[in-house]
């Protein structure tokens, strides 16, 4: 790996420390990144001890593959987490895990490499995929979407308020000369936004909500939730870092349902034991220490989660 476009992982011994309850058993990295996480879980786990790994980032999988082959006991998987199911099934493993970690977001080497398209910061291709070899790239997308789209897409994904504007404004000056850099697109939206907000750059909306609908973002989320569940055996333990609010209110709110557990009608008087619990909160939500976020700045916006599974 380049040193250049190195990754520090975010609340690293805090995500481990209470993710692991039994060295001996069987684990998931549901998003490798450059492996942080995956190696201090490995340094935690018996020889029987078992990891699997998941990147849809060929570059990401280049470095697992390397750790694989130093460790028997690692496993890696080029596709996204939403595949849970299907890997778990192959071998054999659902409802035998232990625990299931899911560092959310993208990378610091993504965001750092300007040939990645992530950064309004540097300019580079217009691409945004996690993927460079499936699927449509950022640049293509615009260039094919209708203004509704892409301004729903900017709304509900980034939450950017100004976004039928900056919309409009993309669809005019694609008519001019099609938008293929990140530069040009942030040169757009930072012109189309009539207030931007003290200390973010006026890009960081519009790119956020493309980049998360052009990787399937939350939608892989939500899939994985449901089959990290069937996937843990009693016992075992869901951690999730986010890093901004839609994907944290997703991670909460399927928590709090599986805590929760069904819906008794008013008035019934129902045993607990009836209400099909499947999940109990571990604690409250974490976020980095200030010793953390001085090191790493990019720590400071994340919150991690932790359940344990009941039945």
């Amino acid at each position: 790996m380049s040193n250049e476009f190195k990754h520090k992982s975010v609340l690293l011994d805090e995500a481990v420390e209470l993710l692991i309850t039994d060295p001996a058993g069987s684990y998931v990295d549901g998003t490798f990144g450059r492996g942080g996480h995956s190696r201090l879980i490995l340094s935690e786990l018996a020889p029987e001890g078992r990891l699997l790994g998941f990147d849809k980032d060929p570059q990401a999988i280049a470095v697992a593959e390397q750790l694989q082959q130093q460790d028997g006991r690692f496993e890696c998987v080029h596709g996204s987490f939403a595949e849970l199911r299907h890997q778990l099934e192959q071998r054999g493993l659902m409802g035998t895990l232990d625990g299931v970690l899911l560092d959310l977001g993208v990378s610091s080497p993504q965001l750092d490499d300007p040939e990645r398209g992530f950064s309004f910061l540097n300019d580079g291709p217009l691409d945004m995929r996690m993927n460079p070899q499936a699927g449509e790239s950022a640049a293509q997308w615009i260039a094919r979407a209708d203004e509704k789209e892409i301004a729903d897409v900017m709304y509900l994904y980034g939450e950017e308020r100004f976004s039928r504007r900056i919309a409009k404004a993309i669809v005019a000056e694609r008519q001019l000369q099609p938008i293929t850099t990140t530069a040009r697109l942030a040169e757009i939206v930072k012109v189309a936004n009539p207030k931007w907000e003290r200390g973010k750059n006026p890009a960081t909306r519009a790119f956020q909500g493309i980049r998360i609908y052009i990787n399937s973002e939350l939608d892989d989320l939500t899939a994985c939730l449901e089959q990290a569940l069937e996937g843990l055996k009693v016992g075992g333990r869901l951690v999730v870092i986010s890093f901004h609010s839609l994907e944290d209110r997703i991670v909460k709110r399927f928590i709090r349902k599986h805590v929760r557990g069904d819906e008794a009608p008013l008035g019934l008087p129902v045993p607990h034991s009836m209400l099909n619990q499947r999940l109990k909160a571990v604690g409250k939500a974490r976020k980095a220490s200030d010793a953390e976020v001085s090191e790493n700045v990019r720590s400071r916006s994340a919150i991690m989660r932790i359940a344990e599974k009941l039945a």
